[in-house]
């Protein structure tokens, strides 16, 4: 019933706007006899009469009355919804939905935005954190525009381009054994109780593929959501980490380059396929192909 009432709306609201079909029609810029079947049909669906006919004019039944104030509310939330879309895709103050990892967050996201807002200074963004796989299905979902991830994403329905290289290192607790050293082989800490991101996240699946590569299953003793709070796991002697770089240097760690295997994530930027962009979005996902190489603070 909806779908076929949907046509009809603003055409009834036109008329019961002017009680006059002629004049209706000119507002409408549709035929009168166009207009008049289509008030005939409306009447017919619904079964009661929405107008009274008084020669050329009309007025509006007390159903007519009480179908109007729905109608007209419909009509308006139809008209902002249709404001809200045109604005997000102006090129000047659209939006970007755009998502990206806990570890980006602090510094090399607001200095992204900070460079593009240069060019672009009214486009307005909302911003997501998560996890890599949840911000795919945000892309997925329509929930998302593009997203900072690791590792780059592999899947028919996206496309996904590299843009920069982290690396990664080994974190121990400033009493550890280890904290002479500035550099290790991965394999040396087998015997090592990890910390690690939960199953799911990019990291926790790059290192749970560099501790094979280094030929153990790595002993987790906590698993948790977000990088810092396993630094912070670390300095308190509860384990050792693979982590990337800290915008600001911990107390209570000492952060080692692990020599082998190579030890680094990669990070793209990832959007669904076959979707079209809107202006503001293309120029930002043009700004972040731009930055291939020069994505993350130095």
């Amino acid at each position: 019933m909806a779908l076929s009432l949907a046509p009809r709306l603003a055409y009834f609201a036109g008329v019961a706007r002017t009680e006059h079909v002629t004049r209706a029609a000119q507002e409408l810029n549709v035929p009168q006899s166009t207009l008049s079947r289509a008030m005939a049909r409306l009447e017919r669906d619904l079964g009661v009469d929405l107008f009274a006919r008084h020669g050329r004019t009309v007025s509006l039944t007390t159903a007519g009355r009480t179908f109007l104030a729905s109608v007209e509310r419909a009509l308006g939330e139809i008209g902002r919804a249709a404001e809200e879309v045109r604005a997000d895709a102006d090129p000047a103050t659209g939006k970007v939905a755009f998502g990206f990892l806990h570890t980006m967050g602090a510094e090399t996201v607001p200095g992204l935005l900070h460079a593009f807002r240069a060019d672009h200074p009214r486009v307005r963004f909302s911003l997501v954190q998560n996890y890599g796989e949840a911000m795919l299905e945000g892309l997925r979902a329509g929930e998302l525009d593009l997203c900072l991830t690791s590792p780059v994403p592999d899947a028919p329905d996206l496309v996904a381009r590299r843009l920069d290289e982290q690396k990664l290192r080994l974190v121990v607790p400033a009493e550890h054994r280890l904290a002479a050293r500035r550099r290790i082989r991965l394999a040396e800490a087998a015997e090592e109780t990890f910390v690690t991101l939960e199953p799911g996240y990019g990291l926790r699946r790059i290192t749970d593929d560099l501790c094979r590569e280094a030929g153990f299953k790595p002993r987790i003793a906590f698993e948790g959501e977000e990088a810092e709070t396993l630094r912070g796991l670390v300095a308190a002697g509860l384990g050792v980490a693979l982590l990337p770089p800290p915008t600001v240097a911990r107390p209570g760690v000492v952060e080692l380059t692990v020599t082998a295997p190579r030890a680094a994530r990669e990070i793209g930027v990832a959007w669904l396929a076959d979707r079209p962009d809107t202006p503001p979005v293309a120029a930002f996902k043009k700004f972040l192909l731009s930055r291939r190489g020069n994505l993350l603070p130095a």
